[in-house]
């Protein structure tokens, strides 16, 4: 699933994130009424033992890997493209592994982490497909997949949907410093895959045991595999 109409290109999205690095924590906030660091405790608990070594992709500020960490992992790398997030990242944990890298070209070795989480973060990819194939190769058989994402539901929440995603958040973004780039969440959402066809490029990417649970009433979903 390479870059497409109303897609930024990889640079685009990369500088984006270097932009809303000071507010995308108070803006994760904002938009789940809080529930997100919810929701990142229930991706930790779907993929991640104690002991694993836990890759966490577009790990961005940091929260997921820390998640990770404080659930009992081994090790925990975090992996971003953005070094302002990272930054951040790195302020909130000093025993995690803060990598800048690309998740389309993971720099590690086949088969050399247990589980791996993405958290708000595959949406951003220039190729999807790519984007899973990376993940898969960098798990060891059996190794679990966790992938958090912003999706879009159906019936009585699809009006409050679109009012809150379309029209309250990019006008809250406005008001903050870089949040403008804000108005780009939209149009990432309306073009990313429905959970059942994310769940079935998590299958054709090498995922066996692949199912998603819908959160906060569809809004978001988790998609879990294991790696054949």
């Amino acid at each position: 699933m390479t870059a497409g109409a109303g897609r930024l290109p990889a640079d685009g999205v990369r500088a984006m994130f270097d932009r809303i690095a000071p507010v995308y924590d108070a803006m994760n906030r904002l938009m789940t009424a809080g529930l997100d660091r919810r929701w990142r405790r229930i991706t930790v608990e779907a993929a991640v033992r104690p002991g694993d070594r836990v890759l966490d992709g577009c790990c961005g500020t940091g929260d997921l890997a820390v998640a990770a960490l404080r659930a009992g992992s081994g090790e925990v790398v975090g992996i971003d493209f953005s070094e302002r997030m990272l930054e951040r990242a790195r302020r909130k944990s000093g025993d995690v592994k803060w990598v800048r890298g690309d998740l389309l070209t993971l720099p590690f070795e086949d088969a050399s982490f247990d589980a791996a989480t993405v958290g708000f973060g595959v949406r951003n990819l220039d190729d999807l497909e790519l984007g899973l194939s990376e993940l898969r190769r960098v798990l060891r058989p059996g190794g679990r997949l966790a992938i958090l994402e912003i999706t879009r539901p159906r019936g009585v929440l699809a009006p409050f949907y679109r009012l809150w995603f379309d029209v309250l958040i990019p006008a809250a973004g406005k008001v903050l410093p870089g949040g403008s780039a804000y108005t780009y969440l939209p149009r990432s959402v309306r073009r990313f895959p429905g959970p059942d066809d994310l769940a079935g490029l998590v299958r054709r990417a090498g995922f066996e045991r692949v199912v998603y649970r819908l959160l906060a009433g569809g809004i978001v979903a988790l998609h879990v595999g294991v790696a054949r």
